[in-house]
């Protein structure tokens, strides 16, 4: 059976990303404070300008990973909305002692891609890549590929398609997603963070950071995420048991982060062994008939 993946969009389109939150954080101790508690370099952004990141509890392991906005007044962290119970509480832990409020927020989610969204969105927008708009902000996620944050909903002109095959891009693209069920399993490194430009080894101390200066440092991850593609007909979620075979048998191989199926197939990504060999077979547990092959990360795993 030959693999089928995502069809990217034939013209610009757009995509209500309903599954994120939004937190966020006012005051003028705001980016002092989150600087202090999470991997990215805060401090390093003007405003329009976003990176990726995580937040860590005291022994390394995230709470969350997430998308931060930088606006003139706010920070806007974006995260999946499953992990905002145990999240949101840990990032508030220690505001009381700063002149910061971080709450969630009701600004709109938006995504837009297809063939043209670039052209599209400096023709409407008048941005090249990633900067404010007069509703909030738009960050270019890859070609043709874009994030949209907007006060109030923006009611473009556009076709609409389901947030599914926004997250089946990401997933093609190795971008991770936790969700409540991935909470306190995985340091940083584990999710790709590194390579994807939400670590920063020199910013100096946050929540977590010798765990994870240790995994660069001493080698200490030894495990990664990556993409795979295959058959399953049985509907695949977060926290799923993937199985390596060897030989005849099979054992434990790691768990599902995200997923997206379509006509019996499926691509998914997952936190495997870091030197699982690129040939290497993989099923999920609960469908012995399926069969999942590793397919090329866009970027490379250095550290």
């Amino acid at each position: 059976m030959s693999l089928h993946p995502p069809v990217f969009p034939a013209e610009p389109t757009q995509f209500l990303l309903t599954d994120l939150s939004l937190v966020r954080l006012t005051g003028e101790d705001r980016v002092k404070y989150l600087q202090g508690q999470v991997t990215c370099d805060v401090s390093a952004l003007t405003p329009g300008q976003s990176t990726l990141g995580g937040h860590c509890d005291a022994k390394g392991k995230l709470w969350g990973n997430f998308r931060l906005y930088c606006l003139p007044e706010c920070l806007l962290l974006q995260t999946k909305a499953s992990l905002l119970a145990r999240q949101l509480p840990e990032l508030k832990k220690f505001a009381v002692f700063a002149k910061v409020d971080i709450q969630q927020s009701d600004w709109t989610s938006l995504a837009i891609a297809g063939t043209g969204t670039d052209a599209w969105v400096a023709a409407q927008l008048g941005l090249g890549d990633s900067g404010l708009t007069p509703q909030g902000m738009a960050v270019r996620v890859a070609t043709d590929r874009w994030l949209l944050l907007c006060e109030q909903d923006p009611a473009l002109t556009l076709p609409k398609a389901e947030q599914a095959l926004w997250w089946a891009l990401d997933i093609q693209a190795g971008i991770p997603h936790l969700e409540a069920v991935h909470q306190g399993e995985y340091i940083p490194q584990m999710i790709n963070l590194q390579a994807l430009g939400g670590i920063s080894f020199t910013k100096g101390c946050y929540m977590g950071q010798e765990t994870v200066a240790r995994a660069k440092y001493r080698g200490a991850s030894n495990r990664a995420l990556f993409v795979l593609a295959g058959e399953a007909t049985a509907p695949v979620a977060s926290g799923d048991t993937l199985e390596l075979q060897l030989g005849e048998n099979w054992r434990r191989g790691g768990l599902v982060l995200n997923a997206w199926q379509q006509n019996g197939q499926v691509w998914l990504t997952a936190v495997l062994p870091k030197d699982t060999e690129a040939d290497a077979i993989y099923r999920l547990k609960q469908e012995e008939g399926s069969r999942l092959h590793l397919q090329p990360l866009p970027y490379s795993l250095a550290e």
